[in-house]
C-alpha cells in the first residue's frame, strides 16, 4: 500500500491509509503497481537522506508507477521549493486526508487500480499482530529549538476522546493492544476541554481490548494529575507500564539552549515519583548527543544524570543540524568523531542499565 519512515504517528497514519485504500476498492499489484504512496520523516536529516534514497529506488524499480510523497519531509521540500522530478504527487501533512479521493480522481474506476505492497507494510503488521495505533493529537507549538516539526505539522490538535473510542470500537479486527500515539502528549485536549487521563480511563472502560500504552508521553505531561491517576491504575493488568518520555539531555546548560523550559531538577523528581510508584515501570528515553555548545562537561552531566536517573533504555540521536530552525545557527558542534564516542559511551550504559532492569 504504503510505505512510511518515521515515528509512531506516521505509522498511525499510515494504518488509517491503508484501510481507507482497501475500503475505497484498491488492491495489491507489485508487478506493476498504478502508485506508490511514501508518508516521509524530517527528523533528522539522515531521515531526509534515506527517503529521497528511497524515492530513487521506487523510481527505478517501478519506472512507470506514480509516486506520490507526503509527511514531513515532502512538507519541508514543499515549503521550500524543493520538489524532485521523480515524484509524480506532492501532498502537505495537512492535506493528506485527501490522498485517497486524489488517487480515485486519477483512476476513475477504483476497483481496478493497484498499488505496491512491500515487506514494511504497517497494515499486515498490524493483522499479524492486533496491535493498532491511534493517532490521539498532531502538531506541537513548543519550537525546540533545534525540531523542525512544529513547521511541518503546524499547530498542535486534538481527536476528540468520542470519535478514537469509536475508531476503536468500529474495528473488525482483534485487537490486542492500543498503542496512542501523538506528537507531543502535552497538548492532547487542550483545544477539546479533556485530559490525557480521562482519555486512557475512556479507553480501559467504553472498549475491550486487552492493553492500552503510550508510543511516548513528554515530560510536561507528567503532572501532578497524571502522577495521581498513576498510581490509582498502577494494578490495572490492561495498563501496560511503559513509558518512553524523550527528555533529550541532562544537562541544565543544554536543555536551556535546546528551549526544553525544564531543568534536570524538575526532571528527576517526576521520574522518581513514577518510579516509585511502581518500581518495576520501564522508563525509557530519547537523547541528543553533539548538540552545539555540548563540551565535555555537558556531556558528564548527561551521562551521569541518566546514570542516577531510573531510565532503564535510551534511544540516542546524534545531532544534525536542521536549516529553519533556531539551533541552525548555534555555534560550537562537537565533531562527528566526538559525536560518535559519546553516543558509544551512553549506548553501553544504556545496555548495562536494561540489563539490571530485566533482572528485577
Amino acid at each position: 500500500m504504503s510505505f512510511s519512515f518515521g515515528c509512531r504517528v506516521n505509522e498511525a497514519e499510515k494504518q488509517i491509509l491503508d484501510k481507507q485504500l482497501m475500503d475505497a476498492g484498491f488492491s495489491w499489484n507489485e508487478k506493476h503497481p498504478t502508485f506508490y504512496i511514501i508518508n516521509s520523516c524530517a527528523v533528522t536529516g539522515k531521515a531526509e537522506r534515506e527517503v529521497r534514497q528511497h524515492i530513487y529506488q521506487i523510481r527505478k524499480k517501478y519506472p512507470k508507477t506514480k509516486i506520490v510523497a507526503t509527511g514531513c519531509s515532502a512538507t519541508l521540500w514543499i515549503n521550500n521549493n524543493m520538489l524532485l522530478r521523480k515524484v509524480d504527487y506532492w501532498i502537505e501533512n495537512k492535506e493528506k486526508n485527501t490522498i485517497v479521493k486524489l488517487l480515485k480522481n486519477y483512476t476513475g474506476i477504483p476497483d481496478r487500480s493497484s498499488l505496491v505492497r512491500d515487506d514494511n507494510s504497517t497494515y499486515d503488521k498490524f493483522l499479524k499482530s492486533g496491535k493498532m495505533m491511534v493517532k490521539i493529537q498532531d502538531g506541537c507549538d513548543r519550537y525546540c529549538s533545534y525540531c523542525i516539526v512544529p513547521f511541518t505539522r503546524g499547530h498542535a490538535t486534538s481527536q476528540k476522546i468520542a470519535d478514537i473510542i469509536k475508531k476503536i470500537q468500529d474495528t473488525t479486527i482483534p485487537i490486542k493492544e492500543v498503542i496512542l500515539t501523538a506528537i507531543n502528549t502535552e497538548y492532547f485536549g487542550k483545544d477539546t476541554g479533556e485530559t490525557l487521563t480521562e482519555l486512557v480511563d475512556s479507553i480501559l472502560t467504553q472498549t475491550k481490548v486487552d492493553r492500552v500504552s503510550f508510543g511516548s508521553i513528554h515530560p510536561w505531561s507528567i503532572t501532578p494529575e497524571f502522577l495521581s491517576w498513576y498510581k490509582t491504575n498502577k494494578d490495572n493488568p490492561r495498563f501496560v507500564h511503559f513509558f518512553h518520555i524523550p527528555i533529550q539531555s541532562g544537562s541544565d546548560t543544554i536543555l536551556k539552549l535546546m528551549n526544553r523550559h525544564y531543568t534536570t531538577k524538575e526532571l528527576s523528581e517526576e521520574l522518581k515519583k513514577l518510579h516509585k510508584i511502581n518500581s518495576h515501570t520501564l522508563i525509557a528515553t530519547d537523547i541528543i548527543v553533539g548538540f552545539p555548545g555540548e563540551s565535555e562537561k555537558e556531556f558528564r552531566e548527561t551521562y551521569e544524570f541518566l546514570n542516577k536517573s531510573p531510565i532503564s533504555k535510551f534511544h540516542i540521536f546524534r545531532y544534525s543540524q536542521r536549516p529553519g530552525t533556531a539551533s541552525a545557527k548555534f555555534i560550537n558542534e562537537p565533531t562527528p568523531q566526538m559525536k560518535q564516542e559519546r553516543a558509544k559511551k551512553l549506548a553501553e550504559l544504556g545496555k548495562k542499565k536494561y540489563t539490571s532492569y530485566l533482572m528485577l
